[in-house]
């Protein structure tokens, strides 16, 4: 009797391993997109949440959403993902301040529930041209011409046939979008040809949104029992119990990220440029310049996920041209100024957004336009300088040296000279204990004349 009691928990317990019916609990994947530009990271890690929701067996994956907008070219991938995804996908713009702004209205769009938390909003979906016929100094110039033409040609100067066919073609698409989904496909038009936005219970009444939820808790029980189509056939959402599972983004997705944000991007040009400065001047030392180079590469990397102006990049390099200049020319002052100008004008139309976060912030400009002119200045003013100064070591530094003929020269001898005795020859014959100056260097051997 005793050994049966001992056996009956582990048999219990075998059984419950075996048994079939014990299946995983039900799960939803969350992944949280807090105030990030869409860029070829974010788009990564919203792939990776999909691919791995359809491989665990993810009731839904939700994807709360927080953008200012991003890269055209990321977010067509990333709808596109979701549009042929085998896992139910929540687009929740949350929490609450949030938007889903640009790339986001897209998006939301396509997820097979859209959702909202309340006080957000979302809208304004024109697309920006990157780097291209939109830039700041391009729309200076369209302007000029606009003023000075004639009205006849005034519609036809405004035009740009590249932005043109980038806005039809977005429009079309997200036409496509909404459409597909159930959704105000004229609401979607508006907000990319006309920038419209609009708050969540605007979102709701005019059928851009499904719903508003305070949470993702919320989220989940609104949606139970409903039905949404993947690849065609139709599946009822489940998702009340089921226990939501945040899918944070990977180290190397967190890093790269950072490099994203404007400011750092920014300062990373600046202490690459920097570091290369110092390089340059002071030849041998190698880590700045290798810093600066690392500094500048993760630049490049950044500013081709955010819309750069090629003008204003231009802008930087003239700025940090005109301070190199001011060290070797005299402009009591002048060039400095013009320099810090161009610096500062460079740095704030550097990135083409109206949007305050796609822009670097004026405390993050000023204190760094003026910190590196200070350091370039000083620098290369230094490194000047001492370029400047006489050699006073080696076989160059006996040069114009003072000594005394140790020996009568006629014409060779030997003379003391910097605390070493020399051969030595002169033109002229020289007497022992005379003064004598160097004036060329042989090898080992000095030209010397009486002094």
């Amino acid at each position: 009797m005793t050994s049966l009691r001992t056996l009956l928990p582990l048999i219990g317990l075998w059984l419950g391993m075996s048994l079939p019916g014990q299946a995983q609990a039900a799960h939803v994947n969350v992944i949280e997109l807090d105030n990030q530009l869409i860029s070829p990271v974010t788009q990564q890690y919203i792939t990776d949440a999909i691919e791995r929701s359809e491989a665990d067996g993810a009731v839904c994956l939700v994807v709360m959403l927080d953008t200012p907008g991003g890269l055209l070219e990321s977010t067509r991938a990333i709808v596109k993902r979701i549009m042929n995804a085998r896992v139910p996908i929540a687009v929740y713009v949350a929490p609450s301040g949030s938007r889903a702004g640009s790339a986001g209205v897209f998006i939301t769009l396509a997820g097979h529930i859209a959702a909202m938390a309340p006080s957000t909003n979302i809208g304004a979906a024109h697309p920006v041209v990157v780097g291209g016929e939109g830039g700041p100094m391009t729309r200076f110039i369209r302007r000029m011409k606009r003023e000075s033409a004639p009205e006849e040609v005034v519609e036809e100067a405004a035009r740009d046939p590249m932005a043109d066919k980038i806005l039809n073609d977005t429009i079309a698409w997200v036409t496509t979008i909404a459409r597909a989904r159930g959704r105000n496909a004229e609401w979607a038009k508006q907000a990319v040809t006309e920038s419209v936005s609009v708050t969540e219970t605007e979102a709701v009444a005019e059928r851009i949104v499904d719903l508003i939820a305070t949470d993702v808790a919320d989220l989940l029980a609104q949606v139970e029992g409903r039905t949404v189509e993947l690849a065609g056939t139709p599946v009822e959402l489940h998702t009340k119990d089921a226990e939501p599972v945040t899918l944070p983004m990977s180290k190397r997705q967190e890093f790269l990220a950072i490099l994203t944000n404007p400011n750092i991007a920014y300062l990373l040009m600046l202490f690459g440029t920097l570091g290369l400065v110092f390089e340059f001047t002071h030849p041998g030392v190698g880590f700045p310049g290798i810093a600066g180079l690392i500094c500048l590469l993760l630049a490049l990397y950044a500013f081709q996920t955010l819309p750069v102006s090629y003008a204003a990049v231009a802008l930087i390099v003239l700025g940090i041209g005109l301070l190199i200049a001011e060290v070797k020319i005299i402009s009591h002052g002048l060039l400095a100024v013009g320099g810090v100008i161009a610096l500062t004008l460079g740095s704030l139309m550097l990135f083409e957004s109206t949007d305050p976060n796609v822009q670097v912030s004026l405390h993050v400009i000023l204190p760094a336009v003026l910190s590196l002119a200070a350091i370039i200045l000083f620098v290369l003013q230094r490194a000047l300088s001492a370029q400047a100064e006489p050699v006073t070591t080696g076989a160059q530094g006996l040069l114009g040296e003072i000594g005394v003929a140790s020996t009568d020269l006629a014409p060779d001898g030997t003379v003391f000279v910097h605390g070493e005795l020399w051969n030595a020859s002169s033109p002229q014959p020289i007497r022992r204990g005379d003064t004598v100056r160097v004036v060329r260097v042989e090898g080992l051997h000095l030209q010397v004349e009486q002094h």
